[in-house]
């Protein structure tokens, strides 16, 4: 059985990861697999239930964890605090630090009409 560290996190991520669970679900009954799913405090949530952004605790579950499922984190709620204490700060580069999570991909579209303005352009 494969762990799943599960970490909603604030805004839409726990209606995303309400979604995402559902596709382990429908891959456990194809697949007859079963994951344990633990979730965890991460975020904005976590600063108002443990007092800091990366608990302990959700690091220590990750850490015992096969993968993390990662929801979003952040809100109006906590920008009014230190840059460093926010969610995003607080929470998410230091995940990507300790499991070496560095690259945040993300898809890239150029429009025709304006690919000589784009970094992306063939000749670069």
């Amino acid at each position: 059985m494969k762990r799943i560290a599960v970490l909603a996190g604030d805004g839409i991520g726990p209606e995303v990861m309400k979604e995402a669970l559902k596709v382990l679900s429908v891959i456990e009954k194809k697949y007859q697999v079963t994951f344990e799913k633990i979730e965890a405090d991460v975020g904005g949530i976590a600063i108002d239930n443990h007092g800091k952004a990366l608990p302990d605790s959700t690091i220590k579950t990750c850490r015992e964890s096969d993968a993390i499922l990662f929801g979003s984190v952040g809100g109006p709620k906590w920008e009014s605090l230190p840059p460093d204490d926010q969610p995003e700060r607080g929470a998410l580069l230091p995940l990507r630090k300790i499991f070496d999570l560095y690259a945040n991909l993300r898809p890239a579209t150029v429009f025709k009409a304006l690919i000589s303005s784009s970094f992306l352009r063939p000749d670069i």
